[in-house]
C-alpha cells in the first residue's frame, strides 16, 4: 500500500458501469484487489434498491478482476458494528454509491464504519463517491430532492469543496440548488459541477489537484455565474476530459 492518503474521486454518475471502469481500475492500481462497496445512500429506497447496487458492484468487480466486499450499512446501529467496520480493512478502493446524500452522511458520521473508512483512506486506500457519495464527502450536504430543506454537515473529507453531481441535468431540474451552492459558498470554497458519466480524480489524495475523466466535463462555478440558464457564459468555467482543476484555498 502507498504511504499517506490514497487517491480521491468524485463522480457525477455511472458508478459500477463500464463507462467508469477505467476510473475505478486506475484507483485500484497498485493497491490490494479488494473493492469495498457501501450502498448506504440507497437504504431508504428499500432492499431491492440496495440489491441493485450490490449486483452492479459485483459485475464491476468481476470486470476489473478484483474481490467485491459489500459493506451493507442501513442505519446508524449497523454503522456502529465492529464486524462491519472490520470488512473495510485491507481495502484497495472504498466506494460510496448514490442515493440520498443527507441520509448517507447522517448515518455514517462519527461511527465505527466511518472511522474505518477514513483510517483506510489515510493509510493509502483509494476513496470514491458518486452522486450522493460525492456530495457526502464534502461538508455541505443539501437535500437534493427537496431543495427547500436546510443543508446538513457532510463527512468532512473535503470541507473546501461543494459538489454538484449530475450537473448537466441538474441545471434544468434543480437550477435553484446550483445557484444557491455557488452564491452561498463561504470564502475559500470551490463549487464544482460534475456532469454524468464523468469524474474528477486526485491521485495525490490531497483534494486540491483534480483531473477530469470520463465522457463529459466538470465545471467550476462562482456566485455570479450559475443561474440555471444552460448558457455557457453563465454556467461557469468548463473543464473538459484530461484537463486539471487546481483548488485555491485562499481565493
Amino acid at each position: 500500500m502507498h504511504p499517506g492518503p490514497g487517491p480521491l474521486a468524485l463522480v457525477g454518475s455511472g458508478e459500477y458501469l463500464a463507462v467508469m471502469a477505467g476510473v475505478e481500475g486506475a484507483l485500484l492500481e497498485g493497491r490490494p484487489p479488494r473493492y469495498v462497496q457501501i450502498p448506504t445512500a440507497a437504504a431508504p429506497e428499500g432492499a431491492d434498491r440496495l440489491q441493485y447496487w450490490l449486483d452492479l458492484g459485483a459485475a464491476q468487480a468481476e470486470r476489473l478482476g478484483v474481490e467485491q466486499v459489500p459493506v451493507v450499512v442501513r442505519d446508524r446501529d449497523e454503522a456502529g458494528s465492529a464486524d462491519l467496520a472490520a470488512l473495510v480493512d485491507g481495502a484497495g478502493l472504498i466506494y460510496l454509491s448514490g442515493g440520498n446524500p443527507q441520509f448517507l452522511a447522517r448515518t455514517l458520521r462519527g461511527t465505527r464504519v466511518w472511522a474505518a473508512i477514513e483510517a483506510a483512506w489515510r493509510s493509502g486506500a483509494a476513496l470514491a463517491g458518486c452522486s450522493a457519495g460525492a456530495i457526502a464527502l464534502t461538508d455541505w450536504v443539501p437535500a437534493v430532492r427537496t431543495p427547500a430543506r436546510a443543508s446538513e454537515p457532510g463527512l468532512g473529507v473535503l470541507p473546501w469543496l461543494r459538489v454538484l453531481p449530475h450537473f448537466d441535468r441538474m441545471r434544468s431540474w434543480a437550477p435553484d440548488l446550483a445557484a444557491r451552492a455557488a452564491a452561498g459558498a463561504p470564502p475559500g470554497t470551490t463549487v464544482i459541477g460534475i456532469d454524468e458519466d464523468t469524474a474528477i480524480v486526485d491521485l495525490s489524495g490531497g483534494g486540491r489537484s483534480w483531473q477530469v475523466h470520463g465522457r463529459q466535463q466538470a465545471w467550476v462555478l462562482s456566485g455570479d455565474q450559475d443561474h440555471g440558464t444552460g448558457q455557457q457564459d453563465r454556467v461557469g468555467q468548463p473543464y473538459p476530459v484530461g484537463t486539471n482543476i487546481k483548488v485555491d484555498l485562499y481565493k
